[in-house]
C-alpha cells in the first residue's frame, strides 16, 4: 500500500478544489463526470496506490526548447496508470457483485490493474489476454492471483471471448477504458499532475481506447480551462484519429504497432465524445519514433518503458507539436516491456540511430587485407561488434572476397567519416544492413 500524501500536498489540492468551482461552471460542455467525483476518487485512491514522481527532463527540454516534466506512472503498482481506474471501479461494486467475481480483457496493463484491485478487495478475478500478449504482463497478472486465459490475436478478440465467458459465469465485466468509473479513476492522474505543476500549459497523453486522456482532460479542463491537451496514437493503430476525422466511431480493419498497450481497433463510445469536446488535437507517431523515445528514456533517465509508455515522448521529439517555450506535462504510462522483446527493441533502435553501423567491403584476395582494414577502423576508436567474411560465392568476382563488418558508432557523422577513411585508403566500401 502506498504511503499517504503529505499534509502540504493535501492542502494544495484542497486549494485547487476551491479555485476550480467557478471555472467548472464556465465550461462550454457538460462533462459526464463532475469534478467532485474526480476529487472523491482521488481521496480514495491516494490511500491505495503510489504517488508517482513528477520529474523535470533536462534532455527533453533542451531538445524541444520547452520545459518538459514527465510523470513516472511506470513506477505505479502493476507498472502502469491502469491500477487507478481498475481500483476505483471495483470499489464501486456492490457486495453481491464482488461475490460474483470480475472478468476483463486486456493487452496486459489493465489486466494487472484489475488483478491488483481484485486482490486488495478479495474479489475472484479472471483475465482474458491476446495470445501474443507480452509474457512479462501475463506472469505478473498471474502473480496477483488472477486466472489468466489466452485468446485471440488482438485485444478486440480477447474482449469478445471475455464477454462470452461473462455471460456464462455471471461475473461482472470490467471494461479497459469505456466506463465512467474507469475514466474517473484515470482522471486522478490529471488532478495529481496539475496539483504538482499548476503552471503547465500543455499536456501530451498517449491514446489507446481513450480512457486515460478522457479522464485527464476532464480533470485538466476543470482545473485550468485554457490548457492545451494533445493526444498521441501509434500510426499503425490510429482508430481515434480516424474516428475524429470521420466525426463518428470507426473500426480499423487491422492494426500493427509495437505499442501493444495502445493497439485498439475502435475507441470507446463513452471516451470518444469526451475527446471530441475536450482534446485539442490527436497526433500520430511511427514505431521508429517510439523506439527512439524509449531508448532515450532508458539511456538518459535510466527508466524501462514499454512502447505505449514512450508514445507521448515520441510526439514531443518528432516535431508535430509546437512546444517552444511551453510548460509541458507528459505521463510515462507504462513500463511493462517484455524482456524477450527488449534486446531486439534496443538493437533496432541503435541501428536506426546510427549507433550500430554496417560496412560492406569488397577485398582483394591477398594476405592481411582484412586485418589492414580492421586496423583502420580500430585506429578511429570504433568498436567492432561482428565480422562476416565470405570467401567463395558465384556472386563474388575471381580473386575478390567480401566482408560485412558491424561496428558501434556514436552518430551518423562518425559513420560517414569511417566510410571516407576507408575509401581514402583504397577500399571499396558501402553501407550495409547491420548484422546483430
Amino acid at each position: 500500500m502506498a504511503q499517504d500524501k503529505t499534509n502540504t500536498t493535501i492542502k494544495a489540492t484542497d486549494n485547487l478544489h476551491t479555485e476550480v468551482a467557478n471555472q467548472h461552471e464556465d465550461m462550454h460542455v457538460h462533462p459526464p463526470v463532475a469534478f467532485a467525483d474526480i476529487w472523491q476518487a482521488n481521496q480514495f485512491l491516494r490511500l491505495l496506490i503510489e504517488h508517482t514522481p513528477l520529474v523535470h527532463s533536462r534532455v527533453l527540454s533542451d531538445l524541444t526548447q520547452a520545459t518538459i516534466h514527465l510523470k513516472f506512472e511506470q513506477m505505479q503498482l502493476g507498472g502502469s496508470f491502469k491500477v487507478r481506474g481498475a481500483t476505483y471501479k471495483l470499489s464501486r461494486l456492490t457486495e453481491e457483485q464482488r461475490k460474483a467475481g470480475v472478468i476483463t480483457a486486456s493487452a496486459g496493463n489493465h489486466a494487472q490493474g484489475v488483478a491488483i484491485a481484485a486482490s486488495q478487495l478479495q474479489v475472484p478475478c479472471t483475465i482474458v489476454v491476446p495470445e501474443n500478449a507480452p509474457l512479462t504482463k501475463v506472469t505478473a497478472t498471474q502473480s496477483f492471483g488472477a486466472q489468466v486465459i489466452l485468446s485471440g490475436a488482438t485485444y478486440d478478440d480477447a474482449v469478445q471471448h471475455a464477454l462470452e465467458l461473462q455471460k456464462a459465469s455471471g461475473a461482472i465485466y470490467i471494461p479497459a477504458f469505456d466506463d465512467i468509473d474507469i475514466v474517473t479513476g484515470q482522471a486522478t492522474l490529471g488532478l495529481e499532475m496539475l496539483n504538482e505543476l499548476p503552471e503547465a500549459d500543455t499536456i501530451v497523453v498517449p491514446i489507446g481506447g481513450g480512457g486515460l486522456i478522457s479522464g485527464i482532460a476532464l480533470a485538466a479542463r476543470a482545473l485550468k480551462p485554457s490548457i492545451r491537451i494533445i493526444g498521441v496514437e501509434a500510426a499503425g493503430a490510429a482508430s481515434m484519429r480516424a474516428s475524429l476525422n470521420a466525426g463518428k466511431l470507426q473500426t480499423l480493419p487491422a492494426i500493427a504497432t509495437i505499442a501493444d498497450g495502445i493497439a485498439i481497433k475502435r475507441p470507446g463510445k463513452i471516451t470518444f465524445p469526451i475527446i471530441q469536446q475536450l482534446v485539442d488535437d490527436v497526433v500520430l507517431v511511427k514505431d521508429e519514433e517510439i523506439i527512439h523515445a524509449a531508448l532515450l528514456l532508458m539511456e538518459r533517465h535510466k527508466i524501462l518503458v514499454e512502447g505505449a509508455g514512450a508514445a507521448g515522448v515520441a510526439a514531443l521529439l518528432n516535431g508535430t507539436i509546437d512546444l517552444k517555450n511551453r510548460r509541458v506535462l507528459t505521463p510515462i504510462t507504462g513500463g511493462n516491456i517484455d524482456i524477450n522483446l527488449l534486446g531486439r527493441f534496443t538493437e533496432h533502435g541503435l541501428v536506426s540511430a546510427s549507433r550500430y553501423f554496417a560496412i560492406h567491403a569488397s577485398l582483394a584476395d591477398r594476405p592481411g587485407e582484412l586485418a589492414n582494414m580492421l586496423n583502420i577502423i580500430a585506429a578511429m576508436r570504433v568498436n567492432i561488434i561482428d565480422v562476416h567474411y565470405q570467401r567463395v560465392s558465384s556472386q563474388i568476382p575471381f580473386m575478390q572476397h567480401e566482408a560485412v563488418i558491424t561496428v558501434e558508432t556514436r552518430h551518423r557523422t562518425q559513420c560517414d567519416e569511417l566510410l571516407l577513411s576507408l575509401r581514402t585508403a583504397g577500399y571499396k566500401v558501402e553501407e550495409a544492413q547491420a548484422i546483430h
